[in-house]
């Protein structure tokens, strides 16, 4: 294995990087023989916010999976939060040659009342408590659920649950040491999700003020999937029969801006995530990155998407004697996000697995 020499800037901190790089881990230096990297380094993105085995098409294979968690790599994502898969990827666990993968299992829904095949569908509210009890066993520490979703019956979006089922819920996934994101849109659901001790939100387009608060009060995090959002036009769209729901969904694109730069104004922590697997294709955490840079500012979204996501998940950055995961840039990307589309180098587990050297 080679060993490495860093030196450079931390585009998120501003920071100087100077890193020894050796069997795989960062260590104290000098080394000999060490090859010498130099430009604006980061200890690699996560994307917060994914689907590894999931596509546009549906459920993918182990062989697709794979080679779209290398798609992240190669784009500078080092590990990857996938918020519900259809897909069984615990091979791709624990691999040095992959981004760290920590799973959420299955998504938990109500029977047609979420994307067919891509959860668990509970014919029966009560059951809710029991399948997180069940996804706890198979998934990385957290669980996902579905808090709302278009209610057919009313034309619109509305909550999956019961205010007292999603606090046991909440509370066996609690008592067994996993943490509990929503899949959530609109504003009814927010009340009870927070109520009940919900983690994480997931996309949040419907956070008003008084729920911005109250997140922020429970540290609460949120990671808004913004280039995902951007999809939400193209929903209404589709939705002819559903007036009422398609007007929301306009209504909920056009405050978002507005809606994330408040969250972070009221101290909520933010992570980026691209929602790939469905209508976006993985790979894209640059644009992520990017289009919350333009709402928030390039560096907050540099570090809420790096180091900020890294602590948030337990995952290190440079301390000595953890695993040497990096990506170097040859520009400042807090100077100009374009970069973020074309890291120099890439380092996962102390090899070099993406573009060339010097």
């Amino acid at each position: 294995m080679i060993n490495f020499h860093v030196r450079g800037v931390d585009p998120a901190t501003g920071d100087q990087v100077d890193l020894w790089i050796s069997g795989g881990a960062f260590v104290e230096g000098p080394i000999a023989d060490a090859v010498e990297l130099t430009g604006f380094v980061l200890p690699g993105f996560v994307d917060a916010h994914c689907h590894v085995g999931y596509s546009s098409t549906g459920p993918a294979t182990l062989d697709e999976a794979e080679e779209q968690a290398r798609t992240n790599l190669d784009a500078g994502a080092l590990a990857l939060r996938d918020c519900g898969s259809p897909l069984d990827t615990r091979p791709l666990v624990g691999r040095n040659d992959l981004p760290v993968l920590i799973r959420a299992g299955r998504h938990i829904a109500k029977t047609r009342r979420y994307i067919r095949e891509l959860g668990v569908d509970l014919d029966e509210p009560s059951q809710l408590p029991a399948e997180v009890a069940r996804q706890l066993e198979y998934g990385d520490g957290w669980i996902k659920i579905v808090g709302d979703w278009i209610d057919r019956s009313t034309g619109d979006l509305a909550p999956l649950w019961p205010d007292d089922l999603l606090t046991e819920a909440i509370a066996v996934a609690h008592a067994g040491g996993a943490r509990v994101t929503t899949h959530v849109f609109g504003e009814d659901a927010l009340p009870g999700l927070l109520a009940a001790g919900v983690d994480c939100i997931e996309h949040g387009t419907g956070l008003t003020a008084d729920t911005i608060t109250t997140a922020a009060e429970l540290g609460v995090h949120l990671v808004p999937t913004v280039i995902n959002i951007a999809n939400f036009p193209s929903f209404a769209a589709s939705a002819d029969k559903y007036p009422t729901y398609a007007r929301h969904m306009r209504d909920l694109h056009l405050r978002n801006p507005e809606m994330v730069r408040d969250a972070v104004a009221a101290g909520i922590r933010v992570h980026a995530g691209t929602d790939a697997g469905g209508f976006v294709e993985h790979g894209r955490i640059a644009d992520e990155v990017t289009a919350m840079g333009e709402l928030i500012g390039a560096r907050q979204a540099i570090f809420a998407a790096s180091h900020s996501a890294r602590d948030w998940l337990g995952l290190p950055s440079f301390d000595i004697g953890e695993t040497a995961d990096l990506v170097i840039y040859d520009e400042d990307p807090a100077a100009d996000l374009g970069v973020l589309r074309h890291p120099a180098v890439v380092i996962r587990s102390g090899g070099r697995v993406s573009r060339s050297v010097g």
